[in-house]
């Protein structure tokens, strides 16, 4: 399908409810997470969780067989499994340190790393305006942080980690989607973060109770269903529509804190929250924009 036909199909509508159906989903997930406390490592907490969502890739296995990859495929797969591996770990265990606001304020890291990385590697310019939304985003992140004003707990350290790997992970799908079944794509990331993951989950490993099980169990569904309706979300509307709706993530994210973990309301972590989301969805509008005029060239248009 062209570019054009594209966004004749768009149903920005849907795009929200999807969007605002995966965010739900996310914040439910990290609650969980949060939820499992201290009571196991969060290495092993983290490895269960992929393990036991394989159980919904199994109608994708057909696809999977069929699917007839290159050696630079089975690279490009096993160099991101690796990568959000390390990503999953870190997040697993920034769970156990920070608030649950925190974690998703500065989870919105991940897109302003995927654009530094995207001109660095891709190829894809960096006019002003986004060089000042990226600084825009950073200053969001030193509200949060307060370096120099409150402690830097290793918790904050790991969740910098998490969004610089999950940073690279998602530009690496950006090439395996052009060339790739997103399904495929979703299915060989979990494979390979099990695998990633398994040998440190031995490390730690004791044996699961019931009950933390299906906690477990409820996180990977959460989880998968996330990512399923953010796929939904992607392929009905374009991202300038659906980004902005993450911001509820926070939102949610602050109220959940508040009422179940005893957390409190930060405003300098909801203000830089804010700040890192409303960076982003500049610089996701202006790629609609610079699309659109790819479809429909204005001569008297001035470039960015």
């Amino acid at each position: 399908m062209s570019q054009a036909d594209a966004t004749a199909t768009q149903r920005p509508i849907a795009g929200i409810l999807w969007m605002l159906a995966a965010g739900l989903s996310f914040v439910v997930m990290t609650a969980l997470v949060k939820s499992m406390g201290s009571g196991m490592h969060p290495t092993q907490s983290a490895f269960l969780r992929y393990l036991l969502g394989l159980v919904f890739f199994v109608p994708a296995l057909g696809t999977l067989i069929r699917t007839r990859l290159t050696g630079r495929q089975w690279g490009l797969f096993t160099l991101r499994g690796a990568i959000h591996s390390a990503a999953v770990m870190l997040w697993f265990f920034a769970m156990t340190q920070i608030p649950l606001a925190e974690v998703t304020a500065m989870n919105y890291l991940t897109p302003v790393y995927v654009t530094i990385g995207a001109a660095l590697f891709l190829g894809e310019t960096m006019a002003a305006r986004r060089i000042t939304a990226i600084i825009v985003a950073l200053i969001g992140a030193m509200i949060i942080l307060r370096p120099g004003f409150r402690e830097i707990s290793p918790g904050h350290l790991a969740m910098l980690g998490t969004t610089l790997c999950m940073g690279i992970s998602y530009l690496m799908v950006k090439m395996l989607v052009e060339e790739i079944s997103p399904v495929v794509v979703v299915a060989m990331m979990s494979i390979f973060v099990t695998i990633g993951i398994a040998p440190f989950a031995i490390a730690v490993w004791v044996t699961p109770t019931l009950p933390q099980l299906g906690i477990l169990f409820a996180i990977a569904s959460f989880a998968t269903g996330g990512h399923y309706f953010m796929t939904l979300a992607m392929q009905a509307a374009p991202v300038a529509v659906t980004q902005p709706v993450t911001f509820l993530q926070l939102i949610w994210a602050t109220l959940l804190g508040a009422l179940v973990f005893d957390e409190g309301v930060d405003f300098w972590v909801v203000l830089g929250g804010t700040l890192i989301l409303a960076a982003i969805s500049f610089i996701t509008w202006r790629e609609a924009v610079l699309k659109r005029r790819e479809i429909t060239p204005n001569p008297n248009t001035p470039k960015l």
